[in-house]
């Protein structure tokens, strides 16, 4: 590899320039090296650090010029090719160059990176996250049997002895991303079904999802009921808890199997449903109960608890319900829930 990179240093046309870049990530494939002697063979014939993430792992390799780990801080700029593996993004390769990039610096990240693919597919540790979305289906289908089910799951990679939790996702960000993210150190599968996202995993952290993403979270066992699970979670969602697991709903996950015309009807939930063109009033009654008190709802409000109590009066009147009282707070947050549920 020295001598290639000797040999490359030589060259004043940029077109045998071009060439000799394509030979020398060439001559690394054939050779089977792994991320860090790609890191440290790209830096070294780009005279700068060059450096290599995977998304799904977090694993990050940043090498100088000189070969040895790069111990100054990231360049707060600089240029950047993603890693696509079966056509997912599943990393990126950049080069943290003093000065302007130089011509062939294009040339050589992308080489780099399909280089970078190469190795991630041949060694791992990394998996494609995104699966064929028809297997995914056949592991989730109620209408499966067993036997196709068990083959779906050894084909998208799940030893057959391990039980899989079920992800809902409804997200603008990709269904890869989220999975990498939630899932980092294990095995992880998403496709996308319909009007919702779906995610396969064996462990999932719900404190890990991105924000702005809604999920719900079905329990581990069954795959086909760890679905209807997580889809009844992700009707639960709200901005303000937009990760459910079903198994935290308890009771609450009957309402979703309230017939809508009879949600509709009931007094509460109608009076719910008019109060709803007015924003201000809803958020003062879905925060006072979800707080369960007037001056926790005050503080997370950022409102003095007097003018909370104004406002909880009047709400209360136009429902019909004395929110004071720990019966009429049930009654709230029924009818909040099921009015959501409608909405949904």
């Amino acid at each position: 590899m020295e001598a290639l990179a000797a040999r490359l240093s030589r060259l004043d046309s940029e077109a045998e320039g071009a060439l000799r870049v394509v030979m020398f990530y060439d001559t690394l494939m054939r050779r089977r090296v792994d991320l860090p002697a790609l890191a440290r063979a790209s830096a070294g014939l780009a005279e700068c650090v060059a450096g290599i993430r995977l998304h799904g792992t977090g694993r990050s390799i940043r090498i100088s010029h000189d070969g040895a780990k790069a111990s100054a801080p990231p360049s707060p700029t600089p240029t950047t090719v993603p890693i696509v593996l079966d056509e997912e993004e599943i990393g990126e390769v950049w080069l943290e160059r003093v000065g302007p990039p130089i011509s062939l610096d294009e040339l050589l990240l992308e080489r780099l990176a399909i280089a970078a693919a190469a190795v991630v597919e041949r060694y791992g540790p990394a998996r494609t996250t995104m699966a064929d979305p028809a297997l995914v289906e056949l592991v989730i289908s109620a209408d499966s049997d067993e036997a196709a089910r068990s083959r779906a799951l050894r084909l998208l990679g799940f030893a057959a002895d391990l039980p899989i939790r079920v992800v809902a996702v409804r997200s603008r960000l990709p269904l890869d991303q989220v999975g990498g993210v939630i899932c980092p150190a294990r095995l992880v599968k998403a496709a996308p079904l319909a009007d919702v996202g779906v995610i396969l995993a064996t462990a999932v952290d719900p404190a890990r999802f991105p924000a702005g993403v809604r999920a719900g979270i079905g329990a581990a066992g069954s795959p086909d009921r760890s679905w209807r699970e997580a889809r009844t979670a992700l009707r639960f969602t709200t901005s303000r808890g937009p990760v459910v697991h079903f198994d935290d709903l308890g009771a609450l996950a009957l309402l979703a199997h309230v017939p809508d015309d009879v949600a509709r009807d009931n007094a509460d939930v109608s009076a719910i449903a008019r109060m709803a063109g007015n924003p201000e009033d809803l958020e003062t009654l879905d925060v006072y109960c979800a707080a369960g008190s007037l001056r926790r709802a005050a503080e997370l409000l950022h409102l003095h608890h007097s003018s909370v109590a104004r406002r909880l009066e009047q709400i209360g009147k136009a429902l019909d319900i004395d929110l004071t009282d720990p019966t009429g707070l049930t009654r709230a947050r029924l009818a909040l829930t099921s009015w959501r549920l409608l909405d949904d």
